[in-house]
């Protein structure tokens, strides 16, 4: 990331290590419990959305990584 950029991204492929790919099955039920989690959130309550981006971002990265686990890339 650019020490000159006006803003933190969420993901900085630089910086941000992808972590241990946990099993897919896992996951999948994981990021189920996110979406119906966040999915009654309040799209007018800025602290809401920024949660629910956070998670939903990081149960992305998570289930692509057991996706690229499992299909050996």
């Amino acid at each position: 990331m650019s020490t000159d950029a006006p803003y933190a991204p969420l993901h900085d492929p630089q910086t941000d290590r992808a972590g241990l790919a946990l099993p897919l099955d896992f996951l999948l039920a994981r990021t189920r419990e996110t979406l119906a989690e966040h999915a009654t959130a309040n799209i007018h309550d800025r602290g809401e959305m920024l949660r629910a981006a956070v998670h939903l971002d990081m149960r992305l990265r998570q289930l692509v990584a057991a996706l690229d686990k499992e299909a050996n890339r």
